[in-house]
């Protein structure tokens, strides 16, 4: 039986390394992956961590990352991209010059500042998310942590999630989607997505599992997976929610790990050859 092989579109991540492999790059390609699109990646950072939690980092030079963006951008036809752990400012600004250059198309931005642990991935004033990636931005995709650290409030119900919404696009990018996972009420997951002037709340049910590390990571690369896929933008993240609650209840009762582990990236995907 003949089979044709489409060639398939390429996505970037530019992020930091998990060595338990449930969140940064390793989690990012395996979304890639699981939805049929090219990975590449951009390596911001090496961290030594678990499930439990995260024991070391080290940035990646400034001009490592440069050179590794240019190996990418020269060769690739990348399709859309996406940011995790970028470190401090220099690296975010670094990226942003690249964004500028109109060389990092459907870019998502996830403002990677603090593990669900507590451990500090970030060093630097949060607001240089805001005016330097902002504007670049397609998507940004802050979780209700993150949400407060850039705009230096509390956020504490559904309406104060859109009213964040509204506040972050006043810096730039075509869409934000605050996260609602962190809001421990009732038996829904709630995400507010601002999009193009409109505001839509996009609600999954509640996932009863311990294993929710890098959920994250996963959900801004599905939504540059599904982008480089041609998905318009509010189709492409209901779709990335929905990939990510299959994703957290397929492995809901696995034990890799001591603490919250990974989500099964590639649930409901066999390989033909197995």
């Amino acid at each position: 039986m003949n089979r044709v092989h489409q060639q398939p579109p390429v996505a970037l991540t530019i992020a930091g390394s998990d060595s338990g492999g449930g969140a940064g790059i390793q989690a990012d390609l395996h979304t890639f992956a699981a939805h049929g699109v090219h990975g590449t990646s951009v390596l911001t950072a090496v961290t030594a961590q678990n499930t439990r939690g995260v024991t070391a980092a080290e940035a990646v030079s400034e001009e490592l990352v440069r050179a590794q963006l240019d190996a990418v951008l020269a060769d690739f036809p990348v399709a859309a991209a996406k940011t995790g752990m970028l470190g401090g400012v220099r690296l975010l600004e670094l990226v942003a010059e690249y964004g500028q250059d109109d060389r990092l198309p459907n870019l998502v931005v996830d403002p990677v500042m603090v593990t669900t642990t507590g451990d500090s991935l970030y060093a630097g004033d949060p607001a240089a998310y805001l005016g330097g990636l902002g504007p670049l931005s397609t998507v940004l995709t802050p979780n209700l942590i993150e949400a407060q650290l850039l705009l230096g409030r509390a956020i504490a119900t559904v309406e104060d999630m859109r009213e964040a919404a509204r506040a972050l696009a006043t810096y730039g990018p075509r869409a934000v989607l605050v996260k609602g996972g962190h809001l421990e009420r009732g038996d829904a997951a709630v995400d507010v997505l601002w999009c193009d002037g409109q505001m839509l709340d996009l609600a999954a049910p509640r996932v009863a599992t311990r294993n929710d590390h890098g959920t994250g990571c996963t959900l801004a690369s599905a939504i540059a997976a599904r982008l480089a896929l041609g998905h318009p933008l509010p189709q492409a993240v209901a779709g990335a929610k929905v990939y990510v609650t299959e994703a957290l209840k397929a492995a809901a009762d696995w034990h890799l790990g001591t603490g919250p582990g990974p989500v099964h990236h590639h649930h409901g995907r066999k390989s033909a050859a197995l």
